[in-house]
């Protein structure tokens, strides 16, 4: 998710009333929502066909994790690296290119994250060696990263981030089963081009966007370059923890002391300090943090759980697998439809309840229904947490000019988890 300036469209973002969070009013400035002086949003539809992608790219490897390691000579456990580098670099992309909309507008966002997404799908096709396709897949996650910034922008509200999520969650429920299909009838490197279906909706989205004057005119002001690198270096510490703990460690520690000091000196750089003072946002982003590590971690976790406890073949782990995402990210849309007549923290009672049953079916069922179980309420928590907790984050946000840091910090914790889940699972059950 991200965001971008306008000082001349309307803006509609939620507002909270005694704990709840109310539908979206209107707002001068900050965040446009694709709403342009008629009322006509950009389809949702639309937008979840630009940021679906992504998540169907995400999880296609998940089942071919096998022929991926075959293919390139290399450990299985260092397959996991695909989908952690992935993770990565959505995470890290996000906030980056959350600035990156607030100042130079939709379009020429749109263009740099199809380039991306083309030249990493590219790179994978013809990559022989497991670096550089893990560089590949970077520059896929961070051009997808870039169209979920629009779409997540131009959706606007939570009703409509429902729509967004729930795509999210169907084409992340059908990634592995695609995945597994494709690299059967051709090849497992097809298989990781996913992403590139959501080039097909750009031109649609830049049009429409234009139409409704939903692309943003850049934002006066100098980019704040030192606190963009400083939270790059201090995520990537981050991610690394598991693989180089102490190395990691070393390095998260400087960045982030390095990074507070810039904030203190610059508190309205990249990391505006008026945003970390409001606890419904640093909540918000927590609570995302951890109800997506929790996913990713039994995503991947499950298949090989499926097959060493309860005995099923590749083909019933995937069938299985897509059947628990697809029901799991449609009981989600019900939610986020609904968290707008919600308490925040009814919502968020539910979203922990879902979480922490999620993870303890995985660690200790060894029945295939109820490991499939653990995966439709994990991801039934991912996508409404992504969906609801993401108006809670922008929501928090002092004035208008904070709603992109808002929503590019917010993002880079959810999509944070889809780099430490793929970690742990290689840690905990693939690297077993």
């Amino acid at each position: 998710m991200s965001a971008t300036h306008s000082t001349n469209t309307t803006a509609a973002t939620p507002a909270t009333h005694g704990g709840r969070t109310a539908p979206a009013t209107p707002a001068t400035g900050g965040a446009s929502t694709g709403t342009g002086p008629a009322g006509r949003p950009v389809p949702a539809v639309l937008l979840a066909l630009l940021a679906a992608p992504l998540a169907a790219g995400a999880n296609a490897p998940v089942l071919i994790v096998p022929d991926i390691a075959g293919s390139l000579g290399v450990p299985a456990g260092s397959v996991a690296q695909l989908l952690t580098a992935f993770g990565w670099a959505v995470a890290v992309a996000t906030p980056l290119l959350a600035g990156l909309l607030r100042h130079r507008g939709t379009a020429a966002l749109l263009r740099l994250s199809a380039a991306l997404v083309l030249v990493g799908a590219l790179t994978v096709v013809v990559s022989p060696w497991l670096p550089l396709t893990l560089l590949g897949r970077c520059a896929q996650a961070a051009g997808g990263a870039g169209f979920v910034a629009v779409a997540v922008v131009l959706a606007g509200t939570a009703r409509r981030m429902g729509v967004v999520s729930a795509g999210f969650g169907v084409l992340g429920a059908s990634g592995p089963l695609l995945g597994r299909v494709l690299a059967e009838s051709a090849s497992w490197r097809l298989a990781l081009t996913l992403p590139v279906v959501a080039l097909l909706a750009v031109p649609a989205v830049g049009r429409r966007a234009a139409e409704t004057r939903a692309a943003s005119a850049p934002a006066p002001g100098r980019f704040d370059a030192r606190g963009a690198a400083l939270l790059t270096a201090l995520v990537t510490a981050l991610v690394l923890l598991a693989t180089a703990p102490l190395a990691a460690l070393g390095a998260a520690l400087v960045a982030a002391a390095l990074l507070v000091l810039h904030v203190r000196r610059r508190p309205e750089g990249f990391v505006p300090v008026a945003l970390l003072r409001k606890p419904v946002f640093v909540g918000s982003a927590l609570l995302a943090l951890a109800v997506s590590t929790s996913y990713f971690t039994v995503l991947l976790s499950v298949p090989r759980l499926l097959a060493d406890r309860a005995g099923w073949d590749p083909a019933a782990v995937g069938t299985g697998q897509l059947l628990a995402l697809l029901l799991g990210s449609a009981l989600s849309w019900p939610l986020a439809a609904a968290s707008a007549r919600m308490s925040r923290a009814a919502v968020r009672t539910v979203l922990v309840v879902t979480g922490a049953a999620s993870a303890l079916t995985a660690v200790l069922a060894d029945s295939g229904p109820l490991l499939l179980a653990a995966t439709t309420a994990g991801v039934f928590t991912a996508t409404a947490a992504n969906a609801v907790l993401s108006t809670h984050a922008v929501a928090a946000a002092p004035d208008a000019g904070r709603r992109p840091a808002a929503i590019g910090l917010f993002t880079l914790a959810y999509q944070l988890g889809g780099a430490f889940g793929p970690a742990a699972a290689g840690l905990l059950v693939l690297g077993a």
